[in-house]
């Protein structure tokens, strides 16, 4: 077994709905979200089935709204062994909060999924990465929240996030919490998207893998790849008056995700964030 092979990499789901992605805000209300048709508890289920039959681990990054709506589903990812994590509670960016909204948001989150799981929630994912230079100060927040880690920066250049200048691996934010970025793939002098999402519906297959493979034999990390149960969803309901950037990012080879992920799933080895980067999750007293 080479050392890129025994190395194990974290598996993300960032569990939002398909009309709550931030892509789609301009186009839905908040105050929508109630009359639309949720699929998110089947979708999950379907991811869930996905990882049983690979005996893969993962970590959820759970909406605090879902969580509310779904308990038995926060109840099934914790029984099955993943770990479960925060997403804030109602998708809204870091980076169009203030300090204070930002820390009432993932507070209000934190002990949502705590009290639904039975569980500490350690780790946070901000909504669309949008922790960046401009907003710092949220990992002053996360620190006096709990969070022992973030995974909130994409050390890339993209119209919509982005920090490119960031450190590519986990390293130290503040005492006690540790940001843990999406991976790239460091080529001709700049970082490239090789972490899931978007890009791995867009980009070929072997391509992907090879990017991941690469990282894990040429940088000897563990690489994190994240997406949304939304992807794995050809039939959801269509959004109608979006532009057709927002239409080609979200739905572009939507019908080949969950297949792909499949082929992912038996191509490296998974597991969750804080048994990879922090000591096992612990239970609250």
């Amino acid at each position: 077994m080479t050392a890129a092979t025994s190395i194990t990499n974290a598996l993300t789901i960032d569990v939002e709905d398909y009309f709550q992605v931030s892509a789609f805000a301009p186009y839905i209300r908040r105050d929508e979200w109630e009359t639309r048709e949720c699929r998110v508890e089947r979708n999950v289920n379907r991811i869930l089935d996905m990882l049983s039959g690979h005996g893969a681990k993962a970590t959820f990054f759970t909406l605090g709204w879902i969580a509310e709506r779904y308990p038995q589903l926060v109840r099934r990812i914790v029984a099955e062994g993943h770990e479960l994590a925060s997403h804030g509670y109602g998708h809204e960016r870091a980076s169009d909060q203030s300090e204070p909204d930002f820390l009432a948001d993932i507070q209000r989150a934190k002990q949502i999924l705590e009290d639904l799981g039975g569980v500490a929630v350690q780790g946070y994912r901000a909504p669309s990465f949008s922790i960046g230079t401009r907003n710092l100060w949220a990992f002053d927040c996360l620190q006096a929240a709990g969070y022992q880690y973030s995974s909130s920066i994409y050390p890339i250049q993209h119209d919509h996030y982005g920090m490119p200048d960031a450190p590519r691996f986990a390293h130290p934010v503040r005492d006690g919490l540790l940001e843990i970025p999406v991976t790239t793939l460091r080529m001709l002098q700049r970082n490239l998207p090789s972490s899931g999402g978007g890009y791995f519906r867009l980009l070929p297959y072997g391509l992907s893998r090879w990017m991941l493979r690469r990282v894990n034999a040429q940088d000897r990390e563990a690489a994190i790849f994240y997406f949304h149960p939304w992807e794995i969803d050809p039939e959801q309901p269509r959004v109608a008056g979006i532009d057709a950037k927002a239409r080609f990012r979200h739905y572009v080879n939507i019908d080949r995700m969950e297949a792909r992920l499949d082929r992912l799933m038996g191509d490296f080895k998974w597991g969750r964030m804080d048994e990879i980067f922090l000591r096992p999750a612990a239970t609250p007293a």
